[in-house]
């Protein structure tokens, strides 16, 4: 089977893309059957479209959805070619990062850096900056398969049918397997709860649609078909899903709301956090929003209510601490450990501190989560309430507001 063809407005998983490049796509998909034993090759250009069973090499046409989840990412080797036509003078990764927006910025570094990426035929570091007539070809290599095993572990479900898996995630459990972590995760635990899950996330992240910290508790939607992978995605990027946190922060807040917007990116000197990136034409960063609305105020203390624009790592984390009003509990961004006002007493500082420290992480809860099924349409709405700890701490604090002060 042979495609070819230019790139369509509509690439892998749906996503949709603008860009003035010809960008060239061709996949290869290789299939052993069982009783001939032969090797089917195929390419694929975002043109076409139809179903296609990727048990059946016979099959007329592709489609997107089991093109881009490709079931277990095994068997795909994925080039694509760029024609620089505008005029130039952007960073490499950030071109390509505009033109493939199913990879990011991070992932597309990593590519040139292995020398999957050639422009006229040479290979360039991340920040060549790219002029008129340049031919960019990438070579996406096969995503290895690591070996993970379904594992017991008890999950809080909120609500599941044949498409989705709503969760309400305890603190101290990582989300995917990562280098150094690749067992206890709810990856580990969704595979053992269900043989169903959306390969879109790839091999690590079956069924995967967002992420929360390890630390932060709360909802978290699952994907059990690649239908509902990408419409979820479209939701989310088309800010149709909401996602509501609560957090409380260290100090009183000046204002009743607040938008931040910065964008994030990886910190320029400390790789194992992010920050707020004020120089973006040196150092890479994404757009991030966030919304801040003041629940409850008190000594020393904010309750936050937060809404997510965008989705980026630590998002909320980085923008509270860049604001000066660090999440407590935080080790990474400022809030593990602060001096109270002196308007309490010893023995409620004392009493606080403790509290905090036994959050074991940020006091940060997705309490809330809705978007529309992605088969019936119908709007659905979760919310949980923060984990004891962290309801016993604002509590506490809330009990032990100092006469005279106000918490409005």
């Amino acid at each position: 089977m042979w495609w070819e063809g230019r790139a369509a407005p509509r690439g892998p998983m749906g996503l949709r893309r603008q860009h003035t490049g010809r960008i060239q796509w061709v996949l290869f998909l290789y299939h052993e059957p069982a009783s001939r034993g032969r090797r089917t090759r195929a390419s694929w250009s975002p043109e076409v479209r139809g179903n296609f069973d990727y048990r059946n090499p016979g099959s007329s046409c592709f489609c997107t959805q089991v093109i881009s989840s490709a079931i277990t990412n095994r068997f795909i080797v994925d080039e694509r070619t760029v024609i620089v036509e505008d005029e130039g003078g952007v960073r490499l990764d950030s071109y390509l990062a505009e033109r493939i927006p199913e990879l990011s910025r991070s992932r597309i570094q990593k590519l040139i850096d292995g020398g999957h990426v050639v422009v006229n035929s040479s290979p360039q570091r991340p920040s060549y900056k790219v002029v008129k007539g340049d031919l960019i070809r990438i070579t996406i290599p096969p995503a290895e398969c690591p070996d993970i095993a379904p594992e017991s572990i008890p999950l809080e479900i909120i609500h599941e049918d044949d498409h989705v898996i709503v969760i309400n995630k305890p603190k101290g459990m990582v989300v995917h397997p990562a280098p150094g972590t690749k067992s206890g995760t709810l990856v580990n635990a969704i595979l053992a709860h269900s043989d169903d899950l959306s390969g879109v996330g790839g091999v690590e992240r079956p069924g995967i649609v967002h992420r929360l910290d390890k630390d932060t508790t709360g909802l978290l939607v699952v994907a059990k078909t690649d239908l509902a992978h990408t419409a979820l995605q479209e939701q989310i990027q088309a800010r149709v899903a909401e996602r509501r946190y609560t957090a409380l922060v260290w100090g009183e807040t000046r204002f009743n709301e607040a938008e931040v917007d910065a964008p994030i990116g990886r910190h320029p000197t400390d790789r194992q956090k992010m920050a707020v990136i004020k120089d973006t034409v040196r150092h890479t960063a994404r757009p991030a929003i966030t919304h801040l609305t003041v629940t409850e105020r008190f000594t020393g203390f904010t309750l936050l209510d937060v809404k997510l624009d965008t989705g980026r790592t630590h998002q909320i984390r980085v923008h509270c601490s860049f604001i000066g009003h660090p999440v407590v509990g935080d080790p990474t961004y400022g809030g593990a450990k602060r001096a109270l006002p002196s308007d309490y007493s010893k023995v409620e500082q004392r009493e606080i501190g403790l509290l905090i420290e036994n959050l074991r992480g940020q006091a940060l809860h997705a309490r809330y989560l809705a978007f529309r099924h992605p088969v019936t349409e119908d709007r659905l709405e979760f919310e949980v309430p923060p984990p004891a700890e962290m309801a016993v701490l604002v509590e506490r604090i809330r009990e032990t507001v100092p006469s005279g002060r106000g918490r409005g």
